[in-house]
């Protein structure tokens, strides 16, 4: 007996003919066995909490299909569909031993929690597997893009129903350490086999550092969100519990509890646990997503633990495994399932041995590969392995050498790529991004832009880069050379240079749609006259980073603008005895900490995925009049401290607060532009209300909060449940100041349309709904100080559109 999604056994299932009403539980692996002397033409019933029933018909087909030994012997496979949830799971009665039971779990926490001891260690074995599912193997073989590929379609497995083609397996073998005070853990991989994909930061995430759910915390992790647990210490808030019964499961009395969710939309759980009785330890808990969870592109998800007494009365987790059902378009259509298994073997708890391994660490967290880790044979895994692979997992690898070596599948896989990121390798040469091939504005008119890069064929530590730009209207030609050079990859170290002559229209933050790009061209905000400026900037910038989460970058800068439109020319600046008008010049040092911040890496590149502690940035920079015709000379300091966190049940916030002062009497350029945007498209790090070079300062204190709850109210409304929008709520605020200097500099001329807030605060409050088709977000927003409020309603509110994925 098999959950149909995890194939996990179940125990203890009701098994029973119905005419006969023979029947059996099965036993605490799944299995049951029944003997005749002639098979019954009856039906076999099978029936467990939480599962739909299963009927299976005894017909002379089935014997003929399944039977051994002419027919004597049946062997049968059954696979139960998780759904059944009904009422029989509410208790009502004086005395409710689910809860009573839940409450015992819940005291006895303390004592049962892996992270109770002072220091343990296991050794860790990991396998990923991914199965494209739903999927009819007699239309693809036929899809003519897909005809050459025909072979993987005999890997097609029809043994759970629908079927399901194994397409991508890996595997991780590591040991694993941990201090609970103070806080360390250490993670060494031995072994990583994975085809088809050669990154680090991939490894890394597969391994245990990544994968510590604990069902005794009071919210259990799924992607990136946070679920209520059933052990939780308020769980009967949230859940129903009741006891089914007792076994015996290899002399140790265990109680079966279920649990359902109270109420509708909230993110709970669906599922039951086997207790020990008398430690009240958890011995396995098998958890389903709740069918109205508020969770993007899952059809299903199943999270089971199991546990393994490591002495007379206590009890470690001994297996873990995560099963999803990713259906990104339809629970109808063509989708992914993932399975991770997690086994643990060798545990060993408070010995000094793993004290003094953990003394190594030079941070609190780290990961580190063995030496020939990625490369070893299959011997090693052959003997190394916690659990066998089966058939089809074993055909994954062969599949996968096999399509590594057509030049076909390169070439498919190099085109979804090019649709996807924009770029496109070319030999030792990528091409892209071609999203900013083509796009269009006023002053430019119809612009055209080919970029061309190196990639790691050329070298693989240097990164050489260029793009060329023709703008048909002002007849020009603009251009980017920049090369990378990394010196090191872990920590991470290299030195970057640039040199730009292009168009520059104000500060640019992440998550903003560049001005070049196809996809802001008809979103302009109506009457805001455009700015245009152009920028030619050499740039030399050499970056360190240390273990501890600390990074430092030395620049120098070299600027020259030229205002072109909608903005003071630079005419009305005057040449220094030391230099041109509009030219700087500048020594700049930046300091980053961010402890224990994750990174997806590329070759020449990485990502930031977040910090549990917020990250600090400090920078200073020191203008110096005379070196290549440089005008000015200053100082600049500013601060930044950010953080996202998360606070379930209620949501998850962001905030960012910064500041920073300009000594110095500069050009508007140089000073502090706050940001704005002019189209319609959101930017959470700008002010969505404010136009380009409204306000200029050259101190200033502002900070960006947003809260994002989950479904909020709109989980007890059945549409907007069923539909699974979401709330949130943002407020930015900024407060600047301008000495008389700079103001006499910068306002008393006919082309002034700069604005000063004097210390007065300017803020924005929104909200809106996420989550609309799981992919768009609309923001109102409302200008609310300083007043009196602009006479354009432009400018006091505004509704926003932005597109984003999210689990």
């Amino acid at each position: 007996m098999k959950d149909k999604l995890s194939d996990e056994r179940i125990p203890f299932a009701s098994v029973r003919f119905i005419q006969s009403q023979n029947g059996r539980l099965t036993d605490s692996a799944g299995n049951f066995s029944f003997r005749f002397d002639q098979w019954p033409m009856d039906t076999l019933e099978i029936t467990y909490v939480g599962y739909q029933d299963l009927k299976i018909p005894i017909t002379p087909e089935l014997i003929a299909r399944l039977g051994k030994n002419d027919g004597q012997l049946l062997e049968l496979v059954a696979q139960m569909e998780r759904g059944k949830i009904t009422s029989e799971v509410v208790v009502k009665r004086k005395i409710d031993r689910g809860y009573l039971m839940w409450k015992r779990i819940v005291k006895r926490k303390p004592l049962n929690d892996r992270y109770r001891f002072t220091s343990f260690r296991y050794e860790l074995y990991n396998k990923l597997e991914l199965d494209l599912n739903r999927i009819n193997k007699d239309k693809m073989k036929e899809f003519g893009p897909l005809k050459p590929f025909g072979f993987i379609f005999d890997n097609v497995d029809t043994t759970e129903g629908a079927p399901f083609l194994p397409v991508y397996l890996t595997e991780t073998i590591s040991d694993y350490y941990y201090q609970k005070s103070p806080w360390r853990t250490r993670e060494i991989i031995k072994g990583v086999m994975t085809k088809g994909v050669n990154n680090e930061s991939v490894s890394k995430f597969l391994g245990g550092s990544e994968q510590n759910i604990n069902i005794y915390n009071n919210f259990i992790p799924v992607f990136d969100k946070q679920f209520v647990s059933p052990l939780s210490d308020n769980g009967d808030a949230y859940y129903n519990y009741k006891v089914l019964d007792t076994q015996y499961v290899s002399n140790q009395r265990v109680i079966h509890l279920v649990f359902s969710p109270k109420r509708k939309g909230e993110n709970t759980f669906e599922g039951d646990c086997w207790v020990h009785d008398p430690t009240w330890a958890i011995q396995k808990m098998t958890l389903h997503l709740s069918r109205e969870a508020n969770i993007n592109f899952v059809d299903k998800l199943s999270l089971i633990q199991e546990f393994s007494m490591i002495n007379d009365s206590t009890w470690f987790l001994s297996k873990d495994k995560f099963v999803v059902d990713i259906a990104p378009i339809g629970k109808s259509r063509f989708g992914v399932i993932g399975r991770k298994t997690a086994t643990y073997r060798d545990v060993r708890v408070n010995q000094q041995d793993i004290l003094d391994t953990l003394r190594l660490n030079k941070v609190q967290q780290e990961i580190l590969f063995a030496e020939g880790a990625k490369e070893k044979q299959d011997d090693y895994w052959k003997d190394s392995r916690h659990e066998e692979l089966s058939k089809n997992e074993k055909a994954i690898y062969s599949m996968i050498d096999t399509l590594q070596k057509m030049p076909l599948f390169k070439r498919y896989v190099n085109t979804i790529n090019f649709v996807a990121t924009g770029y496109k390798n070319v030999g030792n040469f990528e091409i892209g991004p071609w999203y900013n091939w083509m796009t269009a504005n006023l002053w430019e008119g119809f612009r055209m832009r080919f970029d061309l890069g190196t990639n790691p064929s050329f070298h693989k530590n240097l990164y050489l880069h260029g793009y060329l730009a023709y703008g048909f209207g002002d007849k020009a030609f603009k251009y980017k050379l920049e090369g990378k050079y990394l010196l090191s990859r872990h920590p991470r170290s290299y030195i970057h240079a640039s040199y730009t002559k292009d168009l520059d229209n104000g500060q640019t933050y992440y998550d903003e749609i560049s001005t070049d790009n196809i996809f802001a061209l008809a979103i302009r905000k109506p009457n805001i006259p455009i700015k245009f400026m152009q920028l030619e900037e050499a740039k030399v910038e050499y970056f360190k980073e240390w273990p501890v989460g600390l990074s430092a970058a030395i620049t120098g800068l070299h600027r020259r603008y030229n205002p072109l439109l909608n903005l003071p020319p630079k005419s009305l600046y005057t040449d220094g005895e030391k230099g041109e008008a509009l030219t700087n010049f500048e020594l700049g040092l930046t300091l980053r900490f961010a402890y224990l911040e994750k990174f997806f890496e590329t070759n020449f590149n990485r990502y930031s995925l977040g910090s549990p502690y917020p990250i600090i940035e400090m920078r200073y920079s020191k203008g110096i009049p005379g070196i290549f015709n440089s005008n000015y000379d200053y100082h600049k300091i500013n601060v930044s401290i950010s953080d996202y966190m998360k606070i379930a049940p209620y949501g998850s916030i962001y905030y960012n607060v910064f500041g920073g002062k300009v000594f110095g009497t500069l050009p508007y350029m140089l000073l502090n532009v706050l940001p704005g945007n002019e189209i319609y498209y959101y930017n959470k790090y700008a002010f969505n209300l404010m136009q380009r070079f409204e306000y200029i300062g050259d101190r200033y204190i502002g900070f960006n909060f947003e809260h994002n709850i989950g479904n909020g109210l709109f989980r007890f409304i059945p549409l907007t449940r069923k539909l699974k929008f979401r709330q949130f709520w943002s407020a930015k605020g900024i407060t600047t100041g301008i000495t008389p200097e700079n103001k006499e500099l910068n306002f008393n001329n006919p082309y002034n349309t700069f604005q000063d807030l004097d210390g007065k605060l300017y803020l924005e409050l929104g909200t809106g709904v996420d989550n609309i088709f799981k992919v768009f977000r609309i923001d109102l927003v409302w200008r609310v100080l300083p007043t009196p409020l602009p006479p354009q309603s432009v400018s006091r509110f505004g509704v926003f559109g932005s597109f984003r994925l999210a689990f």
